[in-house]
């Protein structure tokens, strides 16, 4: 090919593969690759929608380009919001979570595939984002930050293979309801208190107690959700700290977050015990701390209870932290939200 015959753009590269693949079809092959194939029919019927174009789909990969970087990072949004949907038909060990990279950059074409690269940045985005997850370049983030509805947070610099210099990454994230954005975002409006509820760790060494924490964590955070007066942050933005062991006050200055509700499960026999701790982010001091012990006949009832017991808890307590909070600031530093609680 001579250099007249290189035909070059620019182009929004959105490159995705499956999360512990090999696994998936060692397990079952059949399953596998009948459930790959739906999700890879999804994914090119949301592509085409956002009017993009798949140009290669071997194995787990696939790889389409955009016209629009805005496009092509509504249309992965969509990808990870439809295939959850479809996972949580599945049994657990059986979901198929895809890994999605985006970036902008120049590309040469030819006979309808895409080199250079803009290209090989995508698949580094990809191989840098979480299951379920989006990252994306500086150039990508650049250009949507301020035109979508979504969080942005910053990664850091990575070096990655084949590419000289360090590449910005960002992970996009998707609001849930209540929530607000975090790190190198707009700022969480401070008309109203802030939680983020952690993963609960998991105390007994026994990995099925995972699913049973991390469904009273669901299940709090998502009734949270409901109070108007209070901003939660999304479940995907604070799973990242799972098993993780950060100071409390690190993770209040990543999320830009007000209070933490943390704690953990063991379980003995027949019986499990449930602690839960709500922290003032800025002194690291806590609140207020419960415990619960139940006998885990139903799962379900165990969550509930626990849910509901921790919630009507911490209402109150918030509420009054939040009323100390605001007499301690003068009468003309106070917020809208601040100066409802001086009412009080």
């Amino acid at each position: 090919m001579t250099t007249q015959e290189v035909k070059r753009k620019l182009a929004a590269i959105l490159s995705a593969d499956v999360k512990g693949y090999s696994r998936l079809m060692e397990e079952n092959e059949i399953e596998t690759i009948r459930t790959l194939t739906t999700y890879k029919e999804i994914m090119t019927n949301l592509i085409k929608q956002n009017r993009g174009r798949v140009v290669d789909a071997p194995g787990d990969n696939l790889l389409a380009e955009f016209t629009s970087v805005v496009e092509a990072v509504q249309c992965a949004m969509e990808i990870q919001n439809e295939l959850k949907l479809k996972n949580a038909e599945l049994p657990e060990n059986r979901r198929m979570e895809f890994r999605i990279g985006i970036n902008l950059g120049d590309v040469i074409e030819e006979s309808g595939r895409i080199y250079g690269d803009g290209v090989n940045i995508a698949a580094r985005m990809e191989g840098l984002a979480e299951g379920g997850g989006i990252c994306v370049s500086k150039s990508v983030y650049d250009q949507v930050k301020n035109k979508l509805n979504f969080m942005y947070r910053y990664l850091g610099e990575y070096r990655v293979k084949n590419i000289t210099d360090p590449v910005p990454v960002y992970c996009v994230e998707s609001y849930a309801e209540g929530t607000g954005p975090e790190i190198h975002r707009k700022p969480i409006s401070t008309d109203k208190p802030t939680i983020a509820v952690l993963p609960f760790a998991n105390m007994s060494g026994d990995p099925e107690q995972d699913y049973f924490a991390d469904g009273i964590v669901e299940d709090i955070i998502t009734v949270l959700s409901k109070f108007r007066w209070l901003l939660v942050i999304a479940r995907n933005t604070t799973f990242k700290y799972k098993g993780r062991s950060v100071d409390v006050k690190q993770i209040a200055r990543d999320l830009d977050v007000r209070y933490l509700l943390e704690g953990s499960v063991r379980k003995a026999g027949n019986r499990v015990r449930i602690t839960a701790q709500l922290i003032d982010a800025m002194t690291g001091g806590h609140l207020w701390a419960e415990r619960y012990d139940r006998e885990l006949t139903n799962v379900f009832t165990v969550q509930d209870e626990i849910t509901e017991s921790v919630v009507t808890s911490i209402q109150p307590e918030l509420d009054r932290a939040e009323v100390i909070r605001a007499r301690q600031k003068l009468p003309g530093n106070l917020d809208a939200w601040e100066c409802v609680l001086r009412g009080r």
